[in-house]
């Protein structure tokens, strides 16, 4: 049975080197990425991932999202993750639990910073995705809040969508109960939003 095992042990080879051979699109973000209320095949990465292989776009999409991360806890997930899965493109979605819990935004700029900084080293793209928060916040928070992802993208020079929830953040009837993830209909809708921005990213 020897060469059985020598069989078994060539193909694994070649499936790890077929692994290897596929780019990665690491998901890195919070809740709205992670699939917070969802099951697990519901979750726009993970619809992601379908319409990648219908539009025939040889990538494989890592979700390394975690709910309740703020910009500073991805901070310091981030180089384990880039070492373990070295993407080819990063989808960075963090920073609205740094605005719910009002945490400054001057910390959350260096941390996004930061971050894109440590992907740009590794030679993968960008795509900063940013949220909108709730008017409840003040206007002057808002503003501010809002205006560090399109300071960062502009500063790094990367691909950016300024709000995840684009298309749907005022309809209610799209959003769980607690009014801030979205339910399993709407994400195809969000998915048609980062789709929109990755497009230029992907290798044709």
């Amino acid at each position: 049975m020897k060469w059985l095992g020598s069989i078994l042990f060539w193909l694994g080879l070649a499936m790890n080197s077929n692994a290897d051979a596929t780019p990665v699109i690491l998901v890195f973000g919070d809740s709205l990425s992670a699939g917070y209320g969802l099951s697990a095949s519901q979750s726009w990465p993970s619809l992601l991932q379908k319409r990648l292989k219908a539009e025939r776009e040889n990538y494989f999409v890592v979700n390394a999202s975690i709910s309740g991360e703020t910009t500073a806890g991805g901070l310091s997930r981030l180089p384990i993750a880039l070492a373990q899965h070295h993407p080819a493109i990063v989808i960075i979605e963090l920073g609205a639990n740094d605005g719910l819990r009002g945490l400054m935004v001057q910390e959350m700029q260096k941390n996004l910073n930061h971050m894109v900084t440590l992907v740009k080293q590794q030679h993968a793209k960008v795509l900063l995705v940013g949220v909108r928060l709730p008017p409840n916040y003040g206007m002057d928070y808002t503003q501010k809040f809002q205006q560090v992802f399109a300071a960062v993208a502009q500063q790094q020079k990367v691909a950016f969508l300024p709000s995840l929830l684009n298309g749907i953040e005022t309809n209610q009837a799209l959003f769980q109960a607690d009014g801030f993830h979205p339910i399993a209909s709407a994400q195809v809708t969000v998915l048609d939003t980062v789709w929109r921005g990755l497009i230029p990213l992907l290798k044709r």
